[in-house]
């Protein structure tokens, strides 16, 4: 395949944003609704192990790849707050021996209302964290059972009120469009959320992913999610309450007030480079020869641990993104922030412009616009059907 120079515009490697992914697989149980790589053990976890691992791929990937200065380091699962302080500590070190890790990177880590407890909170934050972002998924302990969710909604305001405590920076997700859920009753439990969340909120429409709980039961008839009309009033009352509380959406299911983004997801949407470590772990680097490479490692936790041990690296795909496929990648993420894509980028990835013609006819739905400085995003109405924008701007 034809090895393709990245596209970093007019910024130099040093100061294009580089984040580090590790992933935990394990949880406490699994929820109906979730098709992450997460799995439940019934036997205590090797964390040490496990630790030496992440640090062999880490060193494996810092030895392809060269010194980078790491913006973001986010640990996610799974539940990553099931690690002991000292394990998310040992991986931070060998992230820190083998890049240069600025002195402003933020260090964000997932975790369950279940898995919170004060002193483990302590200790993330001596080990480095600076960020958390708690799955808190409803405020009711109704719909919290029927998610499958271990917490009550006083365990969480609990968990929220604890990284407040410790932490500058937190956020917690909710889960809208769930069964039963009406309009009025999602908008009072959206201001309250908003009244405890300092400046994140993650909300997230309840998909019917396959080959979990939730598709069997809805393939039985026991499990209704509300209709298209519904969940399209839910995602305008979300819009709403939480533009008027100073939270505007910067990326389709995320809100926060301005300067209080997640920075690691934006290396995401914003087409930049990260590395995956752990299992399941996916990453997008630029290796010596100057490609751009899509990596992803052994999903089942043992089996990673195993290939990581015999091999230096969990890698089970390693691939050379073409330049096609990179233009819709950038699409496909950046079409998902407020803030849109810049098409000369895309242009240049994709060595041809996006066409006038479709732009025209997405403009003419009210699906997208231009901006004064020339970028195009996609508009609120066109949020609910950004697939089939992405999908028409690529073809």
């Amino acid at each position: 395949m034809e090895r393709v120079v990245p596209d970093r515009l007019t910024e130099p490697r040093e100061e294009v944003p580089f984040g580090v992914y590790v992933h935990w697989p394990f949880c406490l149980s699994k929820c109906p609704y979730c098709d992450f790589n997460s799995h439940v053990r019934h036997v205590a976890v090797e964390q040490d192990r496990f630790a030496r691992a992440f640090a062999t791929e880490i060193a494996t990937t810092a030895t392809r790849i060269g010194r980078r200065t790491v913006s973001t380091i986010f640990f996610g699962g799974g539940t990553p707050s099931l690690m002991r302080p000292e394990t998310v500590g040992a991986v931070l070190d060998a992230i820190a021996k083998h890049w240069t890790v600025a002195p402003d990177a933020e260090i964000s880590l997932e975790a369950n209302p279940t898995s919170v407890e004060a002193e483990r909170f302590r200790g993330f934050r001596t080990a480095g964290v600076n960020r958390v972002s708690l799955g808190v998924q409803a405020l009711d302990d109704d719909s919290l059972k029927a998610l499958g969710r271990l917490h009550t909604a006083a365990e969480a305001m609990a968990a929220v009120a604890t990284a407040r405590s410790i932490f500058d920076r937190y956020s917690f997700d909710l889960i809208y469009a769930r069964p039963g859920q009406g309009v009025a009753a999602w908008a009072t439990e959206l201001r309250r959320a908003i009244a405890e969340a300092a400046e994140h909120l993650s909300l997230y429409q309840l998909t019917i992913e396959p080959d979990t709980p939730f598709e069997a039961l809805e393939r039985a008839g026991t499990l209704a999610v509300p209709g298209d009309t519904v969940a399209r009033h839910l995602f305008d009352v979300t819009q709403e309450v939480c533009g008027a509380a100073g939270l505007p959406a910067y990326e389709v299911s995320n809100h926060a007030r301005p300067g209080a983004e997640c920075r690691h997801n934006l290396v995401y949407w914003r087409y930049g480079e990260y590395a995956g470590i752990g299992p399941g772990a996916h990453g997008r680097l630029v290796d010596a020869a100057g490609g751009r490479v899509a990596t992803a490692t052994e999903k089942r936790p043992e089996a990673w641990l195993a290939k990581v041990e015999a091999e230096g690296h969990g890698l089970v795909i390693d691939e050379v993104v073409t330049r096609p496929e990179q233009a819709d990648e950038f699409l496909l993420m950046g079409l998902r922030l407020a803030e849109g894509i810049d098409p000369r980028r895309f242009e240049k990835l994709a060595g041809r412009p996006l066409d006038p013609a479709r732009i025209a006819d997405l403009m003419s739905y009210g699906f997208v616009e231009t901006m004064p400085n020339g970028r195009l995003r996609v508009t609120r109405s066109g949020f609910p059907v950004l697939d089939a924008v992405v999908a028409d701007l690529a073809a």
